[in-house]
């Protein structure tokens, strides 16, 4: 790999490798050598600029959760049209909440959470980055519900009237990354084409497979096209004037495996319906960040990966 150390075996091997050094290693001050000055970190709660957040906010998590572990279940990459590389990587997230923090005194509950980043990379370095975590099961297992938790990082942040903003469309997207366009053909655009195909009210999912799994945030699991059309239903439920844009893809297309793509999406939408996940409606504006990743096998979705953060949504409506 151009411009990568060359102990890095793949690009898969260089971000499971400077995850596990950074987390499990306590490597925390190594970010500084792998994450440029300047970056860009993107998630549902705003956008921070350089490493020393990130590394800041690595040693306030590991003081949470000091045994934190980051199971890297997968890196969806793609060359980039600069000699760079783009990972889309999937982690299971595990850790005993032990410490004191922005989760409140420690509880002493095991907790396990998705999380997936993707990174654009290039020089042995991340230079941007998008992060979508679960924090909805995140904060159940320790105790609250999301709205609970919600309200009480407003309450933290100094009530409404100064309570931080979230990421929204017209947040900062600007990037120095330029990807390459995927073809057509990939199994990213057909998967991004069946995203799109969902926010219909007549699809009928069956560009999914009768036996395939869906794993939704909150740590939920359903298997079967009526599972999988059931958690689709409870976003979309909630909200009407669906504007629903595909920002980015990815896919990977290895011989022998089957085929994945790694889809970020954004839904702004109107919270104009009461239902049980999301309340009741305030007919306010509502933005979501999501990353999904999925596998395909004989063109049907076999397992699929939806990932948003339930405490942004009820962040926004409490705000609202």
């Amino acid at each position: 790999m151009k411009g990568f150390d060359k102990k890095y075996k793949s690009f898969p091997d260089y971000i499971l490798k400077i995850t596990k050094q950074i987390w499990e290693g306590k490597d925390v001050n190594s970010i500084a050598n792998y994450y440029t000055e300047d970056i860009p970190v993107r998630s549902p709660f705003g956008v921070t600029y350089g490493n020393k957040p990130v590394i800041d906010a690595t040693f306030a998590t590991l003081r949470e959760f000091p045994n934190r572990q980051l199971l890297g279940e997968d890196v969806i990459w793609n060359k980039d049209a600069e000699d760079g590389y783009h990972s889309s990587h999937r982690i299971l997230s595990k850790g005993t909440h032990l410490g004191d923090g922005l989760y409140g005194k420690p509880s002493g509950k095991n907790i396990y959470y998705r999380v997936i980043a993707d990174c654009a990379c290039k020089n042995n370095q991340v230079y941007d980055e998008w992060i979508v975590r679960d924090q909805g099961a995140m904060v159940r297992q320790i105790g609250f519900t999301p709205k609970e938790f919600a309200q009480k990082i407003i309450e933290n942040e100094g009530g409404l009237e100064n309570s931080k903003k979230i990421f929204t469309l017209k947040s900062d997207m600007k990037s120095e990354y330029k990807p390459n366009p995927a073809p057509k053909d990939s199994v990213g655009v057909k998967y991004s084409n069946i995203l799109n195909t969902i926010f219909t009210n007549d699809y009928n999912f069956s560009d999914y497979a009768r036996a395939a799994s869906i794993y939704w945030p909150g740590n939920k699991i359903g298997h079967g096209r009526e599972d999988i059309e059931k958690f689709w239903q409870s976003l979309k439920g909630a909200f009407s004037n669906f504007k629903f844009s595909i920002e980015h893809i990815g896919y990977l297309e290895e011989q022998g495996k089957n085929p994945k793509a790694s889809i970020r999406w954004f839904l702004d939408a109107n919270h104009s319906n009461k239902t049980s996940d999301f309340g009741e409606a305030t007919n306010k504006n509502i933005f979501i960040m999501g990353i999904n990743h999925a596998e395909i096998s004989d063109g049907k979705v076999i397992r699929e990966w939806v990932l948003f953060d339930e405490v942004a949504i009820w962040k926004q409506i409490l705000m609202n």
